[in-house]
């Protein structure tokens, strides 16, 4: 049987390994400051699994999204991983990004080395300092998590998925050494036990003890991707948001879909334990420092097939299947 792990590297560039380089982080990016108002706010736009080298029609999601983003004019871009992997053929997808010509940030996934590519080849690809690093905007402190490193504690099957005790002291440092209010990308999610962050009950719990240190909710929210879901948790004052896939859900190593005919699937033979999503979806982000987080989503339908005729268990995952990002007021 072939795993989906497998079946996505057979779909790329061929088996290879995963480089793990932990001097790779970066000190903090900042931004030049004016003086920050009551009134003002963060706006930022964010993609997650575009998954470019799988799909057949990444470029034009990729586009659909950078279109979006030049009308709306947003602080930054931030794609949550999973975006493309680093070689020659990829240049016209990046091309398409850097169509907003403000600025723009990533988060390393853990399909975005596979092929045998190193994190130092991701990076240098996507312009990006480093796999993990901080920066400041609008008075509010953001930090890039890597959550694709080996685990020190225990033998985890499949793609690492932990956060290494380097950088959560790291982590740690960098939250201790800003005033401003922190919100935090990472790949995989952080209150998701299937499949998300091997330690991730260790760093959530960081993150409050920072918080109960600073004496106010100092850390707002953590966006992720990598289950191609749609969900929100509240944990201890932090808001945990998951990010939906810009393209497609994993349905399984046996699932069979029917939404395309036999000569797509020849050539897009992975996509046939998928169910894709028609047009992309992402998510437009505002924070305000009167303590509203405005999250404004999108929604399609499943390619070919409408969901309720796919004959899957859309709680498999338990948080449903949907081809959907919500729409969220939260408050911090």
């Amino acid at each position: 049987m072939i795993n989906r792990k497998k079946f996505i590297q057979l779909g790329g560039l061929g088996i290879g390994g995963l480089f793990v380089n932990k001097s790779l982080a970066s000190a903090p990016i900042t931004s030049t400051k004016s003086t920050v108002l009551k009134t003002d706010k963060v706006k930022f736009g964010v993609i997650a699994d575009l998954h470019h080298d799988l799909m057949h029609d990444g470029a034009r999601r990729a586009k659909l999204f950078i279109d979006a983003m030049k009308r709306e004019n947003p602080d930054f871009i931030i794609s949550l991983g999973d975006f493309c992997f680093p070689k020659a053929e990829n240049k016209e997808l990046m091309d398409i990004w850097s169509g907003f010509t403000g600025e723009s940030h990533f988060v390393i996934g853990n399909h975005d080395t596979d092929g045998g590519f190193t994190k130092k080849q991701v990076t240098d690809f996507w312009n990006s300092p480093a796999p993990y690093y901080s920066f400041d905007k609008q008075g509010f402190h953001f930090v890039i998590l890597d959550g694709n490193e080996k685990s020190q504690t225990r033998k985890i099957e499949g793609y690492p998925r932990s956060i290494s005790q380097q950088q959560l002291e790291w982590l740690k440092k960098d939250i201790r050494g800003t005033k401003d209010k922190v919100i935090i990308f990472c790949h995989q999610g952080l209150d998701n036990d299937d499949g998300g962050l091997e330690n991730g009950m260790a760093v959530r719990y960081l993150l409050e003890q920072l918080n109960s240190e600073a004496g106010f909710n100092k850390i707002l929210l953590v966006l992720t991707g990598h289950h191609h879901l749609n969900y929100h948790n509240e944990i201890n004052g932090i808001h945990y948001v998951q990010i939906n896939s810009a393209s497609y859900y994993w349905a399984g190593d046996t699932f069979e879909s029917k939404a395309f005919d036999g000569e797509f699937y020849k050539k897009h033979n992975i996509l046939r334990r998928t169910l894709v999503y028609q047009d992309p979806i992402w998510a437009t982000v505002s924070i305000d420092h009167k303590k509203n987080i405005h999250i404004q989503g999108a929604e399609t339908t499943m390619a070919g097939i409408p969901l309720s005729q796919v004959g899957i268990d859309i709680h498999k995952d338990v948080y449903p299947i949907s081809s959907k990002i919500d729409n969220r007021h939260l408050r911090y």
